[in-house]
C-alpha cells in the first residue's frame, strides 16, 4: 500500500519489499521530507504512473520479481526528471556500476545507512532535481522565445513566405490530428519555419515561384537551397534537431530521385518530411488556381514524388475542411481563427501580409498600424469561420 504524509513540496518515494524498514524510514525521514513508500517494485511502478511525478525515488536493489536495477531503469522511462538513489546491502562495485549505467544513479547508498548519510543523499538530490527543474523551464523559455524571434523575422522580411508557412501548418495539423501523430508540435512547428530560409530570397522571386512563372538558374538555386539554409539555422536551437531534419528534407522525392548520397528514401524518410513535402506540393498547385480536387489527381499522376498514404490524407482532410464565408471587416474586428482570404498590399502594391496567414495578436498589431498609417485599406477581405 501506498502512503503519503501531508501535502507539500517536492516528494521522495521510498520503494522497498520490507513494511518494517519502510515503516521505519518514514518515521526517521518525515520531518524533514515529504515522504511516499510502496511495497515492492510494482506498487512502486503504480505510485509513479497514478500519483507521479516524485522529485527523488529510493529503491532497495534486492526485491523479489525485480530488482532495484530493473525497477529505477523502467522508473526513468516514466518520469526522466525524477532523481534516483540506489539502497542496498549488496555493495559489490560490479552491482554499484551496472546500477549507475542503466539507471542513471545519483547515489548508491549501502545498508545499513545511518539517518544523517540518508537525509544528505536525498537533500542533495532535492537539490539536484531543482537545479534541473529550472535549466528545464530556462531551456523552454528561450526555445519559446527563439521561435516567436525566427516566425516574426520572416513575417516581417517575407510576408509572401510567411502566408504560405500559415497556411502549411493548418493543413499539416489535419493531417497530424488524423493519423493521431504524437509531438505534433514538431510537425507544425517544422511548417511554420519550413520557409525560413526564404528570408535571404526576395519576394518577387518567390512570387514568380508561387505563381508558376519561369525563374533565372540563380533563381532556381537560391529555392533550391533554401531547406538548407534553413535547417542549418534550427539545428543549433536545442531540442528542435527532428524539426530541422523535417524541414531540411522537405523537398525530397519520396523515390528518392532527387536524394544525395546518404539521404533516406521511401519509408526510410522521416514522416514529417513525408507530410510536409506532400502539403508543400498541393499548396503551391492550388495558389496556382488549380481546384483541391485536380492539384491531388495531378500529384498522384507524379509517381514516385509523394507519399501515396500522405496523398490519401491529404484527401481525406481537404475534403473536410472547416467551412468558412468571406467578410469584409476592418483590422480592428479581427479574431484569432479568422484568416485573410487575400494579400494585404501596400499603396505602391507591395504585399504586406499575405493571404491565407492566421491572424493572432502579432498579425492584429500589424494591421492596426498599417491601418493608423493610411497604408492599407479600411476594410479587409477575411475567412470566418462559421
Amino acid at each position: 500500500m501506498v502512503h503519503k504524509t501531508a501535502a507539500g513540496g517536492e516528494r521522495v518515494l521510498l520503494v522497498d519489499d520490507e513494511p518494517r524498514l519502510l515503516t521505519a524510514l518514514r518515521r526517521q525521514l518525515r520531518r524533514s521530507f515529504e515522504i511516499e513508500t510502496a511495497l515492492g517494485p510494482e506498487e512502486g511502478l503504480a505510485a509513479i504512473r497514478e500519483r507521479g511525478p516524485f522529485a527523488v525515488i529510493v529503491s532497495d536493489m534486492r526485491m523479489p520479481r525485480m530488482n532495484g536495477i530493473e525497477f529505477l531503469t523502467l522508473a526513468q522511462k516514466l518520469t526522466p526528471s525524477s532523481i534516483r538513489i540506489m539502497l542496498t546491502g549488496n555493495a559489490d562495485q560490479q552491482t554499484a556500476t551496472e546500477a549507475i549505467n542503466r539507471g542513471a544513479i545519483f547515489r548508491f547508498l549501502t545498508k545499513p545507512c545511518d539517518t544523517e548519510t540518508l537525509t544528505a543523499a536525498l537533500g542533495a538530490a532535492l537539490r539536484q532535481y531543482r537545479l534541473e527543474a529550472a535549466e528545464r523551464e530556462l531551456l523552454e523559455k528561450t526555445l519559446r522565445g527563439s521561435i516567436k524571434v525566427l516566425t516574426d523575422v520572416l513575417a516581417l522580411t517575407n510576408p509572401t513566405a510567411f502566408g504560405r508557412a500559415s497556411r502549411l501548418r493548418r493543413l499539416v495539423r489535419k493531417i497530424a490530428e488524423r493519423r493521431k501523430i504524437g509531438r505534433r508540435w514538431q510537425l507544425e512547428l517544422a511548417a511554420m519555419l519550413s520557409m525560413l530560409g526564404c528570408v535571404a530570397i526576395p519576394e518577387a522571386t518567390l512570387q514568380r515561384a508561387h505563381d508558376g512563372d519561369p525563374l533565372t538558374p540563380e533563381e532556381a538555386r537560391m529555392l533550391e537551397e533554401h531547406p538548407q539554409l534553413a535547417r542549418d539555422l534550427l539545428s543549433h536551437i536545442p531540442r528542435l534537431e527532428p524539426v530541422a531534419e523535417i524541414v531540411g528534407l522537405q523537398r525530397l522525392r519520396y523515390d528518392g530521385r532527387n536524394a544525395e548520397p546518404g539521404q533516406p528514401r521511401g519509408e526510410e524518410i522521416p514522416l514529417g518530411a513525408r507530410i510536409l513535402k506532400a502539403v508543400l506540393e498541393y499548396d503551391a498547385l492550388v495558389g496556382r488556381g488549380m481546384e483541391p480536387d485536380e492539384a491531388l489527381a495531378v500529384l498522384r499522376g507524379r509517381a514516385g514524388e509523394c507519399d501515396p498514404s500522405v496523398l490519401d490524407d491529404l484527401a481525406a482532410v481537404t475534403g473536410s475542411t472547416t467551412s468558412f464565408r468571406i467578410e469584409l471587416l476592418p483590422p480592428a474586428q479581427l479574431a484569432p481563427g479568422m484568416a485573410l482570404a487575400e494579400d494585404v498590399r501596400a499603396i505602391t502594391g507591395a504585399v504586406l501580409v499575405a493571404k491565407g496567414q492566421e491572424v493572432n495578436p502579432t498579425l492584429q498589431a500589424r494591421l492596426a498600424n498599417f491601418a493608423a498609417r493610411g497604408l492599407i485599406p479600411e476594410r479587409l477581405r477575411v475567412l470566418v469561420p462559421g
